[in-house]
Parts: structure tokens; sequence; C-alpha cells
């Protein structure tokens, strides 16, 4: 990558440019953002994830860039207008949007009023006007009188489309408007017309009906609120400025440098400006404003929709249980599945114990009968509708001491049993039992069976079919793969979907290694995964470290050490006098170890300090350790809340608006923003700037209710604790 391009990723992220450098030679060379991160410390000065994600990001961005800029100077230079002074701008430009600027006096364009008035042979008349080198328009539009151009006037307004149309491709011009229009412009929307304001599809957009907001300021729900509005036909949207001071700017800039104009002249140039405003500049700075909201707002709502996720997928697991999960329902009944504690399925059957069918007893005598005959110790209860109603009819039932039950989120639970991956891990079963399957194996380890699912199904994103759907991918993708890899995978036990995210594997090489599995047995080494088809030695280097085989001979195969460095471990315990397995078990010789005496240029003290680390705690999960919420025992539906109620939830989701709370019945509240922060002697809520500050996806709170409306099901809450 050119220094033009490292030295600006380095300016924007405040870091110094050989660490980009070294950063994207990395990933030129094919090593992920995990591995980068966690491998390469020495070579990157200690860039985190997030850096490295945001440096690769930049990387692809640049490098499209660089391909556009190759394409215009082609064409330009094909129109042989390629100046020394216009290539050297071009080359040096860091922003597509004024590329574009720069391209768009050459760009090939359809028929227009400017172009028909060049046909016509008014283009010198234009220029003279334009630079200020004439003192009475009219008399000189008399020199270009002809059979197309009949009278004066014509050749004055043909000179006015020519002059408008340079206007609007001039990039001064359009820089100062496009930072007018962001900072002063205010976005506004309305009823589009024809739109019935009581019809159902209207009334979600209510608060948008008279909406006018700085859009500078406009926060992103409601920036694709909006626009999605727009979309659907139902607001009409437009960003509105001062008109008036708009055309004034454009005036002095189109003037700047010029001779001072005679009234005349003036005047045909106020005119062009006013024309250029009004017919192409506002219409393409208006789309490029919004646009530009757009993408402030895409970028807002991944990052929240990320951050969601990541707290999602790192929840904490209840680990290798054996499990009862139920699938509630009413009319249907209760799907229930038990699993073995590695989360294979062993049984399946449909319990009744609600109305209509109301076969409590039988249903008790089947749970009785499931806990005793597999040893079940946990039980794992959707959380969907007849949630609470089934948790609370198993725990009427005398089950053995020591099994727990517990509320588990449903989401995704219906999508992933629909879904191929469902299908292929259970052909013979219908979606009923693989969404109750989903269910316990989730509460096992949350993170190996939520990967097995469309991030955007889960529910935790806000707008998410509304934003950029690439990059959406693109950090959705990376927040998984982040988390499977801080997590490390078990080589032995881990499905091809939960493989696929381990750095360097990726879907086909996630099935060689099952095939593999399957065929060979167990992983008895790392370097086993170097006989997997199709599986290198830079493959090798980037997913060895992030694989676990517990109880290999080996004892680092199941520690985050990479191969890479096991030689240096094994000198380390050589000079303790003791074996590998040894200086892991005792932190007196570990303690000993002078780090500084194994410093080399391949190995510095970030990555001596990381392998210490991991010798100290080896295998080590970095997601917290299960707690249990107990919902309140007398609230069910809706209909059980009142005003000041205080009760303890579960957050759902966290918006820039607000987050949603779950504390046991169908519906989830909701705390907005203004009701977050701690309350001050005079009773006033300290003002929180973002939700995602003070609440995370599956915190446990208390809120009390503020509000209960029941027309439209909806739970005001706020918190307080």
């Amino acid at each position: 990558m050119e220094s033009l391009y490292v030295n600006h990723i380095a300016e924007l992220m405040s870091v110094a440019p050989w660490r980009v450098e070294h950063c994207v030679e990395l990933i030129a060379e094919g090593a992920t953002v995990p591995f980068i991160s966690r491998y390469r410390k020495e070579r990157t000065g200690g860039l985190d994830e997030a850096q490295v994600a945001e440096i690769k990001h930049y990387s692809a961005k640049f490098e499209e860039l660089e391909k556009r800029k190759a394409s215009v100077l082609e064409t330009i230079a094909s129109q042989e207008k390629l100046t020394p002074e216009l290539e050297k701008r071009i080359r040096e430009c860091l922003d597509p949007v004024v590329l574009e600027d720069l391209y768009l006096p050459y760009r090939p364009k359809r028929r227009t009023r400017a172009s028909v008035a060049k046909e016509k042979g008014l283009e010198p008349l234009a220029a003279a006007v334009f630079a200020c080198k004439v003192k009475d328009p009219a008399v000189e539009a008399g020199k270009y009188l002809n059979d197309a151009v009949p009278s004066s006037e014509e050749a004055l307004s043909g000179a006015r489309d020519i002059m408008a149309e340079w206007i609007s491709e001039s990039v001064p011009v359009r820089e100062m408007m496009r930072r007018s229009y962001s900072k002063y412009g205010r976005l506004s929307a309305k009823v589009a017309q024809g739109v019935d304001e009581e019809s159902e599809e209207a009334s979600k957009y209510r608060n948008y009906f008279n909406f006018s907001e700085d859009i500078s300021r406009a926060p992103s729900h409601r920036v694709l609120a909006v626009l999605r509005g727009a979309r659907e036909g139902v607001l009409s949207v437009k960003v509105d400025v001062d008109k008036d001071r708009t055309l004034d700017r454009i005036y002095s800039s189109v003037l700047r440098g010029k001779p001072s104009p005679s009234d005349a002249v003036a005047l045909e140039i106020d005119y062009a400006v006013e024309d250029s405003f009004k017919r192409l500049l506002h219409p393409s700075i208006e789309n490029e404003t919004l646009k530009a909201a757009k993408e402030r707002a895409d970028i807002e709502s991944i990052r929240v929709f990320g951050d969601n996720l990541r707290q999602l997928l790192m929840a904490p697991p209840l680990g290798q249980k054996r499990v009862l999960a139920i699938d509630p329902g009413f009319r249907t009944g209760c799907k229930v599945v038990c699993l073995d504690a590695q989360g294979a399925l062993l049984h399946n059957d449909t319990i009744y114990p609600h109305p209509p069918r109301n076969e409590r007893t039988m249903a008790m005598k089947k749970i009785s009968n499931m806990v005793e005959t597999y040893r079940i110790e946990v039980i794992a209860i959707g959380n969907g509708t007849a949630g609470r109603e089934t948790e609370a009819f198993i725990k009427k039932i005398a089950l053995p001491e020591g099994v727990r039950v517990y509320s588990v989120s449903e989401d995704g639970a219906s999508v992933y049993s629909a879904s191929p991956v469902g299908r292929e891990e259970f052909p013979e079963y219908d979606v009923t039992v693989r969404g109750a399957v989903s269910i316990g194996r989730r509460i096992m380890d949350p993170l190996a069976e939520l990967v097995k699912i469309d991030p955007k199904s889960i529910g935790v994103g806000q707008y998410q079919h509304d934003v950029d759907q690439g990059l959406l991918k693109e950090r959705l993708d990376e927040v998984v793969e982040n988390c499977v890899n801080s997590v490390g995978v078990n080589l032995n036990t881990a499905s091809r979907h939960l493989l696929a995210y381990v750095s360097g594997v990726g879907p086909a090489m996630a099935r060689n290694i099952v095939e593999y599995r399957d065929e060979h047995g167990a992983f008895t080494s790392r370097r086993d995964l170097l006989h997997v088809k199709r599986l290198g030695e830079k493959a090798f280097e980037q997913c060895a470290g992030f694989l676990r085989i517990p109880g290999a001979a080996d004892p680092l195969d199941n520690t985050a050490v990479h191969p890479e460095r096991y030689a240096l471990v094994k000198r380390m315990a050589a000079d303790a006098g003791v074996g590998v397995a040894e200086l892991i078990a005792r932190k007196d010789l570990r303690d000993a170890v002078d780090l500084k005496a194994y410093v080399s240029d391949e190995v510095g003290m970030p990555t001596l300090t990381d392998i210490m680390q991991e010798l100290d705690k080896p295998g080590r999960d970095p997601r917290a350790s299960y707690k249990v919420l107990e919902f309140a025992e007398d609230i069910h539906t809706i209909e059980d809340l009142q005003a000041g109620m205080e009760l303890p939830g579960i957050v759902t989701n966290v918006t820039d608006f607000g987050a949603f709370v779950d504390f046991g019945i169908k519906q989830n509240g909701l705390i907005h923003v203004s009701r977050m922060g701690a309350a001050g002697p005079d009773g006033r809520r300290r003002r929180v700037a973002r939700p995602s500050d003070v609440l995370k996806v599956h915190q446990h709170v208390r809120v009390r209710v503020i509000e209960v409306d029941l027309k439209r099901g909806r739970i005001a809450l706020e918190l307080i604790g």
C-alpha cells in the first residue's frame, strides 16, 4: 500500500505509520485479525483486535479507491484533458467523494441543457461572461446569433445553462455546500402526499409526521426511521437549508479571484447561480447529505449491534451438563428433548401441561421419568410463549436434589430449526425438536450454538435490515471471529460451524477437519492438523494457537501458546530443571523465570508476557461464570404490572435510544436513555450519552415500572439498580 494511504490511516487512528505499514503487510500476507493481534504484537507495536480490524477495513477501502483512481485517470486521458496538475490532485486524493467531484466535468453525460447550448456554439459567450471579461452581455450575445440562436436572449439563456453546469461541477462550490449542509442542514419529514395518516402502515411513523432536526445531531435510530418511512412511501423527506445564505456563498465562490463584474454581468451570473442551485446543486448535495447521514447512522447502528452480539456470544456458559430442554407452548404442547453432556440428542417427547389439553399429571410423570432415566442435571426452558407458565409447572415437580431450572432466550431458535444447518444436524426430526435442542445447547455453550444462527435473527440489533448489509456482515463476522478465537475451540468436539470461525480455517477447511476427525478419530496433537486435506503450513500457522486438545501428550496443545513458541517454553522449563508440565503446575518456578533472558529479535516482552499469563491459567475461558436470575413470581402477564412496581430483569437488547428488559412476561419493557442515569439529590437523573455506557446485553438489573400501555403492549421502565 502506498505511503499516502498508510500515513492517512495512521493519522486517523493516532498511531505510528510503521505500525500501520507492518499490519497492512501482514494482512496482505494472508494473516487474520485474531492472529495478528495475538501473535504478532512485536511487529505491529501491540495493535489490538479492534485496531487491526480498523486497519483492515481502511486498507480494503483505499484499495477500491486506488482502482477507481486508475479508471478515472484512464477516462480523462482518453479525452486528452489530463493535465499534470489534475493528475496530481487525483493521485493525492483520499476521499472518494472529492475524487468524484474532480471527475465530474469529464464524466460522460447524457444530453443536458448545457450540452445543447454548447452544440449551438455558445460556450465562448458563457466563458466571457463567467470570467467577467465583458461589460454588456447582451451586446456580446449578438455576436453569436445564427439559425439555431435567433435572439440575444436565447444566446444568454444558453450561456446561463452552461455557466450553471460549470458552477455545479466546481469542486470548491461543492465542498462548501457539502460542509454547509452537513453542519447547518435540517432533516425534515412530513406525511407523503396521498397517505392516510390513520392507516396502520402510517401509524408507525406518527412521530415523524411533522419532524425537523439538525442533521448533524440527529441520532442514528431517528435517521434510519425517517429514511425507512420515505422508502416505504409514508414520509416525504428533505434537507432544509438557508437558501439565501447558500446562494450568497456560491456567488462569492464563483467570483473569487475575478475582476469586479458590471451590473449586467453580475445579474447574468446571479441567474446562473440560482438556476444551478435549484436544478443541479441542491438535489445533488441533498442526496449526498442524506446518504452521508445514512452512512453515519449505519456505522453507529452496526457498532451497537456488534457490541450487543459480542456480549451475547460471550455470555457465561454453564458447561457440559446433561440437559432437559423445553420449547414451551400452549395449544401445540411443550416439546421436550434430553441431551447428553456433549449436546447429543438422546430422547424427545411432547407434554401438554397447559390448556386446552391440561394433561398435567401425565406431563409430570414424563418429566420425572426423563430426569431419572437420563440423569438430568439441568432443565432449560425457552422464554417465549408459555415460558413462565412452563417454568412454574416444572418447579412444582419433585425434582432430584441439585437439578437446576433455567430460563433461556429463544431468540433465533426457530431460525436455526428451519435452517440448512438444523436440517443437516437433525434430518430425521422436525423443526420443534431442533428448536428445543438449540435451547438446550445454548445454555451449555452460547457461543458454540449461536454461531449457527444468522446474527440478524438473534434479536440484539437496531434497524439491522435498514443498514448497509455488506458493512453489517463484515462487522458481525469480525465479532463472531473475535469471540470464537478469544475463547478458543476444542479441536475434538467443535462442530464444523464453530471451527469455520477459527482464524485461518473457514467453512471448507472446517468440513475437512471434521471429516478427518470422523475417519481417524480424535486429534492427539496440533501437528496432526497438517494431515488434514488442504491444510498447509500457512493455515496451520493461522489456526493452531486457537485450537485446544484437552489431555494431549504435550500440555501446550491445550493452551493459547502458539506451536512456533513451544521450543522457547521447553527451553524455559529446561533452564528451570523441569519438564513443561511441571513448569505449568508450579507457580514458584514460573515466578522465578527472568523473561528478559528470553528476549530475541523475533520474540519481545509482549509475547513473553502472554506466554507466562497462559501458563498461569492454561486454556482459561475468558467468559464469566453463569448467574441465575429469579423473576418476580407474581408477575406473569402485562396485566399484572402496575406503575411503581420494582422488578428484577435481564437486558436483552441495547439500542441508541434505550435498553429492552425481560422480566419474565411475553413483552419486554423499555428503559429510555433518559431514565438510565443515576438520580442526584434533586431527583433529576444524570444525562447518559449512550445506553451502552451503562448497560450490556445479559446484564441483570432492577427496574421500576413507569407506565403500562395495554393497548399497544408497551411498558416504560426506569433503571434503579
